[in-house]
């Protein structure tokens, strides 16, 4: 009978094997921010941010909430459709293991930011610093189960989702009148800081191997159905939050040409996915929907207050809502987002979309 140290070797050896033919078929994919992308992570942690019940998953294929804050698919689900792979899991997963470890990981977390004090209130949530430090010990992992020279391939040719940096304003700086970081910096400057906060996290994940990383800015965050409740003028967006946004953005592509320069070669794509939510908040009949103002799930003025649960207001057909909570796109409306990302002109990709990437790397 064979020892287990040889069973050991010869099931990574297979794995291996499956790796190669695999690789030509689909890419991994690794996934790092908030819960705009967090597929499931703080099911596994003690933190109120959380969305493990009902009607969270509604539309999911399971009709079952996952922890995704949605509806149903999220952005990280539906770019892995259209790069040809299967969702992939969130790094706390147990089920995280042999050939669907190899596939990538979701290391994204709900409520954290750029900054290591965004989103204190939720107390257990993975900070931008964790995640990457759970993407080195995913590389260990990896490591051991097909090799260094297989894991540094699977890294450097994965494609890399990062979607952070709106809590860092909502959750942050203006969470409470007259916090801390607003009395520290001001607007201007808070977001000079933000930016080279986030640029040595993006150096850090590049020497961790990352070679494709699509970049999204900041929604508008002032139009948000919590905004609106909370402040919004008039049944309009909240004009200080929307000047946070339009400060953010433009100086987030900047950094990332700054880096791709630096660099020598386009590893980071910026995803304006601010003008993605713009399109259809300015025209949601253009889009389908009836209203993208009104979230579906909440209660209060624009279904914007509090949290998305059982005893909420649930508009019976969520295709017609923008927002499906008081943050939170829908699943309709994030596959408008991800649209744009994969076949979106320069006006929502710079300085090309995901089609593009998918065709250069395959010629690679």
């Amino acid at each position: 009978m064979a020892s287990p140290s040889i069973v050991g070797v010869i099931f990574s050896l297979v794995l291996a094997l499956k790796y190669v033919a695999l690789q030509a078929e689909a890419r991994a994919f690794f996934v790092f921010g908030d819960s705009l992308v967090d597929s499931g992570n703080n099911n596994y942690l003690v933190t109120t941010a959380r969305a493990d019940s009902p009607p969270y998953g509604i539309d999911y294929p399971t009709h079952r909430p996952t922890g995704r804050f949605s509806n149903g698919l999220n952005i990280p689900d539906l770019i892995s459709k259209r790069i040809g792979s299967e969702s992939v899991l969130p790094y706390l997963n147990p089920e995280l293991r042999g050939q669907r470890l190899l596939n990538g990981a979701n290391f994204a977390s709900a409520g954290i930011g750029i900054l290591n004090d965004t989103g204190v209130q939720f107390i257990n949530i993975i900070r931008m610093y964790r995640q990457l430090e759970y993407f080195q010990e995913y590389q260990r992992r990896a490591r051991a189960l097909v090799g260094v020279d297989q894991t540094e391939r699977l890294v450097k040719g994965a494609l890399v989702l990062i979607t952070v940096g709106g809590n860092d304003f909502v959750n942050n700086y203006y969470l409470v009148p007259y916090s801390a970081r607003s009395r520290q910096f001001s607007l201007p400057n808070y977001v000079k800081y933000l930016i080279s906060e986030y640029e040595k996290l993006l150096m850090k994940l590049y020497k961790l191997g990352a070679r494709r990383v699509l970049v999204t800015g900041t929604g508008p965050m002032g139009c948000v159905p919590a905004e609106l409740a909370m402040r919004g003028t008039n049944g309009g967006c909240s004009a200080e939050l929307q000047r946070a946004a339009s400060l953010f953005n433009p100086q987030l592509v900047q950094m990332l040409k700054g880096l791709n320069k630096k660099i020598g070669n386009t590893v980071f794509v910026a995803a304006n996915t601010q003008q993605s939510h713009l399109d259809f908040i300015s025209n949601p009949q253009a889009y389908g929907f009836t209203t993208a103002k009104t979230a579906c799930c909440g209660q209060g003025p624009y279904n914007g207050l509090g949290l998305c649960t059982a005893a909420s207001n649930l508009c019976p057909n969520r295709d017609l809502y923008a927002f499906w909570d008081a943050f939170h796109p829908s699943e309709k409306a994030n596959r408008l987002i991800v649209e744009q990302i994969y076949s979106g002109t320069t006006k929502y990709m710079d300085p090309m979309n995901l089609s593009t990437i998918m065709t250069l790397d395959a010629r690679a």
